[in-house]
């Protein structure tokens, strides 16, 4: 069985995750490691924020392990709010107050394309890996769905008339950029030799 530690503190990401892997990977989060201080993420790139957190947890405890880092990234903002998705209306990371100020941004806008794009920066064995998942789709002008958590209920993905917010955890599992980002990162795992 491979034990691995996923650097978030974050109940919803880390159940999304579980659920993605397959089984004979044990998953871990920070609170088996007795970490109760926000890991840094000062980086301005998705990729640099992950491989910054996942360092710092590999350096830390020895453990192998990975991190995420998440933008939602709106083609008629140039990309905002991109690595700054999570605090982009304060430092609160309130998901009510970053939708509405990017609703407010977009309300004069005909152009509501957007991705998500998640990348997994994974440290195992002291060497690094990077895998990057999108999710492309438009933002809608109000919320709609009580599922999912950040700007899912403001994202359609493409193909499809609901909300992330609106999916079951199931069917967003297999269209999401996590779910991308995370498939690659299980069939690595599945190809080394742990099992």
């Amino acid at each position: 069985m491979l034990k691995i530690v996923f650097a978030t503190q974050n109940p919803n990401k880390l159940q999304e995750i579980k659920a993605m892997l397959p089984d004979g990977i044990e998953l871990k989060g920070l609170d088996n490691l007795d970490l109760n201080e926000d890991i840094p993420e000062t980086q301005d790139t998705l990729e640099g924020n992950a491989l910054q957190k996942a360092r710092y947890v590999y350096e830390r405890f020895g453990v192998n392990c990975f991190a995420d880092d998440t933008g939602l990234e709106v083609e008629a903002l140039n990309g905002r709010p991109g690595v700054h998705s999570a605090r982009y209306a304060g430092d609160g990371k309130d998901s009510n107050a970053n939708m509405d100020k990017l609703l407010n941004e977009l309300k004069n806008s005909d152009n509501r394309r957007a991705q998500f794009r998640t990348v997994i920066a994974l440290i195992i064995d002291g060497e690094e890996l990077l895998f990057n998942g999108i999710a492309e789709g438009v933002i809608i002008d109000e919320k709609r769905g009580k599922d999912g958590f950040g700007y899912d209920p403001i994202f359609v993905p493409k193909g499809y008339k609901e909300t992330f917010a609106q999916m079951p955890l199931k069917e967003k599992n297999r269209i999401s950029h996590r779910f991308k980002a995370t498939q690659m990162l299980a069939d690595y795992l599945m190809s080394l030799n742990y099992f």
